[in-house]
């Protein structure tokens, strides 16, 4: 299937893909809205493949890909699932111990997206560390309708529990030189920013990309530097942003916010028509320089 663009699109149809991929609505829903856009022979259900992920373009950073090693660990969570696993890459012949990156997925676990975003972050510098939430259920089953359903099924405080260890994890890591930051997409972002007051005294640096916020309480606990990026038609996330950032300046956080004109939710994410490559581009050469300032 060729790449699709969101221009191709109407904006109510992505705006109903959103509700879908979120949760807001299920499967029958979201055909039942995209009926009046199936015209020209196309069908509701068509409509739903050519917006789906197509993880054949997402290979920046191939696994095979000789200047990274990347290798399954296993790691404990006491208080979250028990015992749980992620990826782990890091620039391949790298003397010396590195800045840590915990990268985390979307709502849907860890998909071949995810980690070739976690082998380009090795590939800047750094040895990067993704959990794979739905590891207490086998993992990634291979397509994001399941995925989505497993992590729902999932306790939401052991899910953060597991990620609070997977950085703590990493912080300890004999690679890692105890300088820790976390980047994440959608439910990523929000976990990006839960870890940033979690562990004030750990994370140096978060950079969520289009996610939920904190609350103003938690917000006051955060220490390390935000980069947040949001896109401008995602008015269903962006809805907390002037609250959030209002806490921030008031907890005297530091912090940067980029709001890209134009594009949706997950333009960053190359496998899906709501990705845009100018934006996708430019906030990732942002996310890289802002992790390689804050944690060295």
């Amino acid at each position: 299937m060729p790449r699709r663009t969101a221009q191709e699109f109407d904006q109510e149809l992505l705006d109903i893909y959103d509700y879908y991929v979120h949760g807001q609505i299920d499967r029958r829903g979201f055909l039942e809205r995209a009926a009046k856009f199936a015209v020209g022979g196309l069908t509701a259900a068509a409509l739903l493949e050519m917006l789906s992920p197509q993880y054949a373009f997402a290979a920046e950073v191939p696994k095979e890909d000789t200047r990274v090693k990347s290798e399954y660990l296993k790691y404990p969570s006491p208080d979250g699932s028990g015992e749980m696993r992620g990826l782990f890459a890091r620039p391949a012949g790298a003397a010396g111990r590195l800045p840590g990156v915990v990268v985390v997925h979307e709502n849907r676990g860890l998909n071949p997206y995810i980690e070739d975003v976690t082998r380009r972050v090795a590939l800047a510098g750094f040895v990067a560390f993704a959990p794979d939430a739905l590891y207490p259920l086998g993992g990634y089953p291979g397509s994001d309708d399941v995925g989505r359903t497993m992590q729902q099924k999932l306790d939401g405080k052991k899910i953060t529990e597991d990620f609070v260890a997977a950085a703590k994890f990493l912080h300890a890591h004999p690679a890692c030189n105890g300088s820790l930051g976390v980047t994440g997409f959608c439910f990523g972002g929000g976990m990006a920013n839960t870890l940033a007051w979690r562990l004030p005294d750990l994370v140096k640096a978060a950079v969520p990309y289009y996610g939920g916020q904190a609350t103003a309480e938690n917000a006051a606990k955060i220490k390390g530097a935000l980069l947040l990026h949001y896109a401008e038609l995602d008015t269903r996330v962006n809805a907390g942003w002037p609250a959030y950032e209002a806490a921030l300046k008031a907890a005297g956080v530091e912090y940067e916010a980029f709001i890209y004109p134009k594009v949706n939710h997950g333009f960053h994410n190359d496998t899906t028509p709501r990705y845009d490559q100018a934006a996708a581009e430019l906030s990732w050469s942002r996310t890289i320089a802002f992790l390689k300032k804050k944690l060295g």
